[in-house]
């Protein structure tokens, strides 16, 4: 297995992806919400100060480090991807499930619906 910043490299069956999402997507919905109050809490038109982008920054750094040490890959904001050996299950919050591939080399622009 390859290493990757001190974590071994995880490869998911369709099956254990799918099932793992549940954790995952509970996670993202959390830290997505915890950032949205982050956001609101500013008043309208306001600029955000250095404590609110700090609070945000800690917030996507925690859920990053979360879903990392399960073994996948964070390859966005809100966009994680589960090593399936051959490519990528691709998920981004808020679908609803596992639901798209992609290729090692096409990245998610690359996307394929999984039939």
């Amino acid at each position: 297995m390859k290493e990757k910043q001190g974590q071994r490299k995880r490869v998911f069956s369709y099956d254990e992806a799918a099932e793992l999402l549940t954790e995952v997507r509970r996670l993202t919905e959390d830290a997505w919400e915890r950032a949205r109050a982050v956001g609101a809490s500013l008043s309208a038109g306001g600029a955000m100060g250095s404590e609110d982008q700090e609070k945000l920054s800690q917030i996507v750094q925690s859920w990053s480090e979360s879903l990392t040490a399960m073994g996948l890959e964070v390859k966005g904001l809100w966009l994680v991807d589960f090593d399936n050996g051959s490519g990528y299950y691709c998920w981004r919050y808020p679908e609803a499930g596992l639901q798209f591939y992609h290729s090692y080399e096409d990245g998610f622009g690359g996307r394929m619906r999984i039939q």
